[in-house]
This record gives C-alpha cells, sequence and structure tokens, in this order.
C-alpha cells in the first residue's frame, strides 16, 4: 500500500466562512435567550417570592457539570388569544438527564418564569420524552414542579398533555423510581402526576397542591381557607398523607430527595446500592435489654429501638408526620437497604388504624417493587375500635396491609418486641403471612386477646359470682398471662424461629438477612392482583 503524505493545504486549519460565524454566534445568542426563560424581571419575582428558577434547582440537585438539557429551542404552537407573541424557548419546562451521587437521572423540572410554568401540548411532550427515557434507559425520574396548571389558551391539547404524562407515570410505576417535588402551585389535573409517583417531597410556605384552589372551593361551598390550610405542606404531610418529606427550604428540598436516591436501586431488576460499613455487624446492644417498660400499658419509641439496631445514623423516616402509629422508612444493615416498618407505642399504644394500614401496605409495595428486604418491629394491641373506624372502612384498609405484606415476596423478618394481639398480630408479617424469619423478645405477649380483655369475656360469670369480684379478676389475668400471653405457645407451634434476649437483635437480623438476600420466591400467573383499594 502506498501511504501519500498530506499536502501542506490540508494541514492548514481553514477558518470558517463568515456565514458559518454568523449561525453560530446565532445558536450561541438562541442558547443564552433559553437559559434566560421568561427574562430578567420574572426571575427576580421568583427569587423575591423565595424560590429559585428551574435551572438553579437542577444545577443544585445534580452533581457539578452532569446536566445536559434536551429540547431547550422547543416552543409552543398556539396562536389564538396572542400566544402567537409569546413565544419563549423550552416552553415553560426545563428537562434532560445527569447524575446523583455519581448515577444518572432524568430529570425535568417546570419553569414558573414561562407563562406561569402552564403546561401545554410541547410542554407535555418535552416531559413524555424524558419518562420514555428514563423507563427505557432504567433510570429514576424526579419531577420539579412549579405550574400554574393546564395551559387554558391551548384547550384540549393541554389536557391531553397531562393524559400522556399520567399514562406514563402508570407504566413506570414499580419499574423505576418517581420521585416529585411540590415547589410552588400544583393544582387541577396537574396534582395527579405526583399523586402517581413514589414520593412526594414539599417546600414550606411556596409548594401548595389542591384539585381546587381558594377562591373556587369558597365559591362552591362556602368554606374560607387559606392556600396553606388547603393545600400546604404541613397539612399534606399530617392530614391527606399525599406528601412523605417536607423541608423548610428549597435547599433542604433538594438534598432530602439526593439522601432517598441513596437508598434506591435505579431500576426493579437491580438490587438496592449496598454501602459499606464500620458498624460491626455483631453490636450487641445492652440498651435494648431495658428498653421496653416492664409495664405494658407504659409506652416508649419505637425509633429507638430501630436507631439501634439498623447501621448507625442510616434509619431514614418516610411519612413522618402521617398516622404516627406506624413507622415507616429506610436503613442499612450490614450495609445492606432495608425498609422499616414498626408500629409505635408511643402514639395510640402503638393500634392500627386506617390511614396508619394504608400508610404501610404502600411502602411495603414499594419495598418490594423495588427489592428492599422488609423488617418489621412488632409491638400491637390490635386493630382500632369504634364506630368512626368501622365507619371509615378500616376492614378494607387493614386488609390492604395484610395483602401487601402476602404479595411481597422480598425477604421479610420480623421482631415482636412487646404484644401481638388478634388480627393485628397475623397482619404485621407473622409466620403465616411467609415472613422468612421471626424472633420475639422474652417478655413478649401473643394472644388472641390482652388478658384484660381476655379474662372478661373468657370468666364473666365467674367473676360476678366471686367473693372478691376485683380480686379474682387480678387472679384470673396473671393467671392467663403466664399461660397463654407468651411467647412460647407460638415458638411450640413454629411461628416464632427464636426467642431472643433483645440485645441480640443486630447479629441475628444481619445472619438472616445474609442466608436471604439472594431469595427467589415465584409468583402465580395472573394479570395483577385485586387489592382492597
Amino acid at each position: 500500500m502506498v501511504r501519500i503524505a498530506p499536502t501542506s493545504q490540508t494541514q492548514q486549519k481553514v477558518p470558517p466562512a463568515e456565514h458559518d460565524v454568523e449561525r453560530l454566534e446565532e445558536i450561541r445568542e438562541l442558547h443564552r435567550l433559553a437559559e434566560l426563560g421568561g427574562g430578567h424581571e420574572r426571575i427576580t419575582a421568583q427569587h423575591e417570592k423565595g424560590k429559585l428558577t428551574a435551572r438553579e434547582r437542577l444545577e443544585m440537585l445534580l452533581d457539578p457539570g452532569t446536566f445536559v438539557e434536551m429540547d431547550k429551542f422547543v416552543q409552543h404552537r398556539a396562536s389564538l388569544f396572542g400566544m402567537a407573541d409569546k413565544k419563549i424557548l423550552g416552553d415553560g419546562v426545563v428537562t434532560g438527564y445527569g447524575k446523583i451521587n455519581g448515577r444518572l437521572v432524568y430529570v425535568y423540572a417546570q419553569d414558573f418564569t414561562v407563562l406561569g410554568g402552564s403546561l401545554g401540548e410541547m410542554c407535555a411532550e418535552k416531559i413524555t420524552k424524558v419518562q420514555d427515557l428514563a423507563l427505557q434507559n432504567g433510570a429514576p425520574l424526579v419531577g420539579l414542579n412549579d405550574s400554574g396548571g393546564a395551559r387554558i389558551q391551548e384547550g384540549v391539547a393541554a389536557l391531553a398533555g397531562y393524559g400522556d404524562i399520567f399514562y406514563r407515570n402508570v407504566q413506570a410505576s414499580g419499574v423505576i423510581p418517581q420521585l416529585s417535588a411540590i415547589m410552588g402551585p400544583c393544582a387541577g389535573g396537574a396534582v395527579y402526576s405526583p399523586a402517581i409517583t413514589d414520593f412526594i417531597f414539599m417546600t414550606r410556605g411556596t409548594g401548595h397542591m389542591f384539585v381546587t384552589g381558594p377562591e373556587v372551593v369558597e365559591t362552591v361551598t362556602g368554606e374560607s381557607c387559606t392556600f396553606d390550610e388547603l393545600g400546604g405542606a404541613d397539612m399534606h404531610a399530617s392530614v391527606s398523607g399525599v406528601c412523605h418529606f417536607t423541608a423548610d427550604s428549597e435547599e433542604e428540598t433538594l438534598y432530602k430527595i439526593k439522601r432517598l436516591l441513596s437508598y434506591l436501586p435505579a431500576n426493579n431488576a437491580e438490587d438496592p446500592p449496598y454501602v459499606a460499613t464500620t458498624d460491626d455487624p455483631t453490636r450487641i446492644d445492652e440498651v435494648l435489654d431495658t428498653i421496653v417498660p416492664a409495664d405494658t400499658k407504659r409506652p416508649y419509641d419505637m425509633r429507638d429501638v430501630v436507631d439501634r439496631i439498623v447501621d448507625r445514623g442510616t434509619f431514614y423516616e418516610v411519612h413522618e408526620d402521617y398516622a404516627t402509629n406506624l413507622i415507616v422508612g429506610l436503613a442499612r444493615l450490614d450495609g445492606h437497604v432495608i425498609g422499616i416498618v414498626g408500629n409505635q407505642p408511643k402514639v395510640l399504644a402503638g393500634v392500627l388504624d386506617s390511614d396508619a394500614s394504608e400508610k404501610g401496605a404502600r411502602f411495603i409495595r414499594f419495598c418490594d417493587a423495588f427489592n428492599i428486604p422488609i423488617v418489621s418491629f412488632v409491638d400491637v394491641p390490635g386493630f382500632m375500635p369504634g364506630l368512626k373506624e368501622e365507619r371509615g372502612g378500616i376492614i378494607r384498609n387493614g386488609a390492604k396491609l395484610l395483602y401487601a405484606y402476602c404479595e411481597a415476596t422480598v425477604p421479610k423478618l420480623t421482631v415482636v418486641t412487646r404484644k401481638a394481639y388478634g388480627g393485628a398480630y397475623i397482619v404485621m408479617c407473622s409466620k403465616h403471612l411467609r415472613s422468612d424469619y421471626n424472633l420475639a423478645w422474652p417478655g413478649t405477649e401473643i394472644a388472641v386477646l390482652g388478658p384484660e380483655a381476655a379474662v372478661k369475656i373468657v370468666y364473666r360469670k365467674e367473676i360476678q359470682q366471686a367473693d372478691d369480684p376485683e380480686a379474682m379478676r387480678i387472679e384470673l389475668e396473671e393467671e392467663f398471662r403466664r399461660r397463654f400471653a407468651t411467647p412460647m405457645a407460638a415458638a411450640e407451634r413454629g411461628f416464632l424461629d427464636d426467642i431472643i434476649e433483645p440485645r441480640e437483635t443486630r447479629p441475628r437480623l444481619v445472619s438472616a438477612l445474609q442466608t436471604l438476600i439472594g431469595k427467589r420466591q415465584a409468583r402465580p400467573s395472573r394479570k395483577h392482583g385485586n387489592i382492597p383499594l
């Protein structure tokens, strides 16, 4: 082969043609205009409200220098109602991908400086494009919401855009993690996309969610309310249960998103990220021996139990302010991510009611979808009695928790710390729901009813006819507690794998999890089950 030496002409750098230079400058100017969004005045107005712009939020959320923007030059097609003169590059939403803690995520951030962040046809197409890419590439999707809602000037095209987004939210559910942050208004149909996603974060003071605003509510129902009362972060975090995490600032909101993602796999085909720990897996904690009061009616904080068993400092509570008689959250055990579900004796004695049952069921189903083992800490007197609960659907709602535990095929470990009575004993991940490893502490009471209630029913006549009914009642309660309200009856039948000293709980759970980490369980062939919604 004859090698031809390059001529001096080919070695020289050819200067661009004049028209190429002009075109390059035009493109650079378009980039600059797109990055300005609605312009300096609207950016200033956004800052005066205590809010960051869409791009500032993404810059803070993503690892430095990793954001790649898509569809930067998209514009709407509307022409009616003066819209032909209101075309702004980007059309009210910034979309693309980047990295968080070195891991790929897809993102979109609504830009309130552009037409109030309202959603129109092209804006929706930008969002659905990153939704499709996130699903196809198996990466989490994070949406930052700050929008006035559907773009009225575009009519049904805007509504169609919401429908397209909702459909993709559902298709991605259980396949990739989907996180939503409410950092401004989110009203009307717009609320249903975040509602379908796995977790919702809200910023106090600026983030609001509602189907209809205060003015409409007052016009239709006569009820007067503020934005915060109707759809603020604290209301949704503690009353409606719509919001999972609240924050006092946008910076804190974005930090909490990043922290949550550190526990989650990129998709349902992967395991959660393992992080090596310096916390000794065989660590014994003697404080656990005395953490549960001897008096069964005295409360204690189940969080203290959890914190002393999991890897130090790793418990990240979810839904902290909602249905507080049940705690749920993520943690690590010997470096492995686990989901925590625990009754909270400090609140309503840890009883299960409708809200707690729904809260637990949704969290359990999330963990199961993303291969996160579930560890349950049980101290439950039963389901909440009363007219309000029965009329509120405690049967249906309690069945959701039962269904979720039964449906879950991830490793399931259970520790009974004090008491487990009646149907609540069964529902809280008992061996009968195919829990893989069940432990109890020595003082545990497991029975159909507590001694007080049981004696009143079983020995009612004997107590009434006794010379000293009160003394007989006390004697019978003690006898019932000794014979029936112990973990031995369950252990004798194999419903408990062991009765252990509380101090041993961490090493025993670590050991069990190591054997279960590769668990595989086949499900019956079916389209899907029918959870009692």
